[in-house]
C-alpha cells in the first residue's frame, strides 16, 4: 500500500489500441476527446489518479502482416509479442505526451518492480512476450490495490458468442469469472482478439478484481460508469 499518497481514488484503464490506432490511422479526434475527458474529470475530483494501460492496435497488425508478407509465413509467437509490444509503447508514447504536463515522465513497462509514481496520469505498455496489455492493467491493479479495470475498446458488451459469426449470439451485462474463461478459452495467442485475454483472466480472477468492459470512444457512458449512474457494458466479477 502506498502511504501518504496525495490521491485517494485510483483509476486503472486497458485503453484499446483499436481506439488510438484504428485501421484509418491515428484517432486524433478520439484521443482529444479522452485527453478532455480526463482532465476534466481531474479537475472535478482533484484526488482521482489514472493508470492507462495502453494497446498495440492497428499498428502491431501492420507490422505482423508486413512481416508474414515479407517471409511468406508465419512469424513466431515471440516475434509477434514483441512487435505487439513495441507497437503499444508507440502508442503509450503518443498518449503520456498528451497529458505531459500531468503524467509520469516514463512509460511503465515492468510491471514486477513498479517504483510508485504520484503523478495524476501514469501510461502504461506492453512488458514482455506472454503478457496482453490487459495482463499489464491486472498488475498494476496488485501493486497499487486497486480493484477495477476499466476496458475501453471498440465493443459495447460481452457476447454469448462472436456476433460477426452468430446471429443469435446476445449481450451480456454481468458475467463471473470461470464463465468469462470458458468464452475466451485458456490459452494466450498473439493478437488474439478478444474482450479481455485468457492469462489476464485467470490473473484478475486470482487478484479477486472486477473488469468493466465498455466502448471506449462512448465517453458520455463512461462518464455514467464513473459517475455511478447506469451505463451500457459488462461487468465480470
Amino acid at each position: 500500500m502506498v502511504k501518504n499518497h496525495p490521491y485517494k481514488e485510483k483509476i486503472v484503464i486497458s485503453l484499446g489500441g483499436s481506439l488510438v490506432v484504428p485501421s484509418t490511422g491515428i484517432d486524433t479526434a478520439f484521443l482529444s476527446d479522452f485527453n478532455k475527458f480526463i482532465r476534466e474529470k481531474i479537475a472535478q475530483n482533484p484526488n482521482l489518479q489514472f493508470f492507462i494501460v495502453v494497446g498495440g492496435g492497428q499498428t502491431a497488425r501492420d507490422y505482423r502482416d508486413a512481416g508474414r508478407t515479407i517471409l511468406d509465413q508465419e512469424l513466431t509467437p515471440d516475434d509477434l509479442d514483441w512487435l505487439g509490444i513495441h507497437a503499444s509503447r508507440l502508442n503509450a508514447h503518443l498518449v503520456r505526451t498528451i497529458f505531459r504536463d500531468i503524467a509520469h515522465p516514463v512509460i511503465l513497462e515492468q510491471f514486477d518492480i513498479i517504483r510508485k509514481v504520484t503523478e495524476q496520469v501514469i501510461v502504461g505498455a506492453g512488458w514482455r512476450p506472454g503478457w496482453s496489455t490487459d495482463y499489464c492493467a491486472a498488475m498494476v491493479c496488485g501493486d497499487y490495490r486497486v480493484e477495477t479495470i476499466l476496458n475501453l475498446s471498440n465493443i459495447e458488451q460481452v457476447f454469448s458468442d462472436d456476433p460477426r459469426k452468430n446471429p443469435d449470439a446476445t449481450p451480456i451485462q454481468d458475467i463471473s469469472w470461470p464463465d468469462f474463461q470458458k468464452l475466451v478459452g485458456e490459452k494466450w495467442t498473439p493478437g488474439m482478439n478478444v474482450p479481455f485475454d485468457p492469462i489476464a483472466t485467470k490473473k484478475a480472477q486470482e487478484l479477486g478484481l472486477t473488469v468493466i468492459i465498455m466502448k471506449g470512444n462512448d465517453l458520455e457512458n463512461v462518464d455514467n460508469y464513473l459517475s455511478g449512474r447506469e451505463f451500457i457494458g459488462t461487468t465480470i466479477a
